[in-house]
């Protein structure tokens, strides 16, 4: 007997579990309630003639700067340009002003964004050498996504650059700790390679080993500790190469600047623009990255959004922020891969999808099956366009790919059922949820 559902998805080419497949999704109260043919009739109906229905794509490492920080980004700008650019999660870090490193601090965090947020959202908590016997208690907090670790400093204050230090942080808790990993020691004592007014020393000073020091150490540590970490925006193809003999231990990111952008051609382009941690290296790390892509050694696809204004941008090196905005543009720069030959539409599920939900343990995310949230990025994958200035929502006003021409466009953003972005138009208000896990809706298993 025909349903009557919340929303129909129509005529779409759905990508399942199982691969792809020309078949209507039935959503109800939020969730898949049916896939198939001929399912009935809804409240809501969306054609989806000629475009493909992915899983949700999660977009698990964003800096938003809200509390604090909001000239250059806030919880409602950022998650705005996530649904534009078809993200319908995103994981926050903590690295605000005040950093979010206590209960109270995400408690605000998840006050602020309850509505306020366009997509679902989590809050990571910040280790520190203060608040390392309290982590256990912190990451299970319902909305957080676990512990960050800084082990070398970017932007803010957080920082736990020694052993002692990040064993006793990994000895409190049980869910998989995010790790920044360039070593503070060897950065520290390399400062005299930076040439003031040239970013392209900027991969010289952040070297290829202050990445692979880091890496190597705190992979010795979990193990040591008995516990689960996630490198975050791997840059190094030696970085893979060592992480893949060790994934029990360890999951890793990359990020789309570092396997779309290569030095030679960014630093003199953009300049400080380019400029992020860990560093835009050579094209020869460029394409040994997607050769591990390839191998299947990365687990998931973030995109660091990481903003900071022009005028910010604009100081001199190295007086210059490191960081770029990300989170709108990692679905059509992936998607333009995908029609490059670069990459598979089913590996890009994998790394924005599947691998988050695997690697975090989120419940009802990640997949298009029946009971789990009716999140839905829906694309067009023979769209040709250009990301120009007016489509760019983040607060700080620029990106590294303003005006570079791809193929695939995300064309709708659906979270919980709820279409909250179709063809560029906005929904009428905000519907941001924070993520579950397993691991706080069952924290004593």
């Amino acid at each position: 007997m025909a349903q009557i559902f919340d929303l129909l998805l129509k005529g779409g080419t759905v990508h399942l579990p199982s691969g792809p497949a020309r078949v209507d999704v039935g959503v109800n109260a939020g969730r898949i309630a049916a896939i198939g043919t001929s399912l009935g009739d809804a409240g809501e109906t969306i054609d989806c003639a000629g475009l493909d229905v992915l899983p949700g794509v999660i977009d698990s490492q964003v800096h938003f700067r809200e509390p604090g920080l909001e000239h250059k980004e806030d919880l409602e700008s950022g998650s705005r340009a996530a649904v534009l650019g078809g993200v319908t999660a995103v994981f926050e870090m903590p690295n605000t002003n005040p950093n979010t490193d206590t209960a109270e601090r995400v408690a605000d965090k998840l006050k602020r964004a309850h509505h306020r947020m366009w997509c679902d959202h989590a809050f990571y908590v910040g280790a520190t050498g203060d608040n390392a016997e309290q982590l256990g208690e912190l990451e299970r907090i319902p909305g957080t996504a676990g512990v960050k670790i800084f082990m070398g400093a970017s932007t803010g204050s957080l920082l736990v650059a020694e052993d002692e230090a990040l064993a006793r942080v990994l000895a409190h808790g049980r869910r998989r700790v995010a790790v920044h990993c360039e070593d503070e020691a060897r950065m520290n004592a390399r400062k005299d390679e930076r040439i003031e007014g040239d970013p392209a020393s900027h991969p010289v000073w952040r070297d290829d080993e202050s990445a692979m020091m880091a890496t190597r150490r705190i992979v010795k540590l979990a193990r040591e500790a008995g516990r689960r970490i996630h490198v975050l925006h791997v840059t190094t193809p030696a970085e893979l190469e060592f992480l893949s003999q060790h994934k029990d231990v360890a999951t890793c990111e990359v990020t789309p600047q570092h396997l779309t952008l290569a030095g030679e051609d960014a630093y003199p382009r953009l300049g400080t623009y380019a400029q992020m941690n860990p560093p835009i290296r050579s094209a020869a790390h460029r394409e040994e990255l997607w050769h591990w892509v390839g191998q299947g050694v990365p687990d998931v696809l973030g995109s660091d959004h990481a903003p900071h204004t022009k005028e910010e941008k604009a100081k001199t090196y190295p007086a210059s922020p490191s960081g770029m905005p990300g989170v709108q543009t990692l679905v059509p720069l992936l998607l333009d891969h995908v029609a490059n030959g670069r990459l598979t539409l089913q590996r890009f599920i994998d790394l924005t999808s599947a691998g988050p939900q695997r690697i975090f343990g989120l419940v009802g995310k990640g997949r298009i099956a029946t009971g789990y949230d009716a999140d839905f990025t829906v694309v067009d994958l023979k769209a040709r366009w250009t990301m120009d200035a007016d489509w760019m929502a983040s607060r700080c006003g620029w990106s590294p790919f303003e005006g570079m021409s791809v193929t695939g466009r995300p064309i709708g953003t659906v979270v919980r059922g709820h279409r909250v972005m179709w063809d560029n138009q906005l929904a009428n208000a905000a519907v941001g949820e924070p993520v579950r896990f397993e691991a706080t809706e069952f924290p004593g298993h």
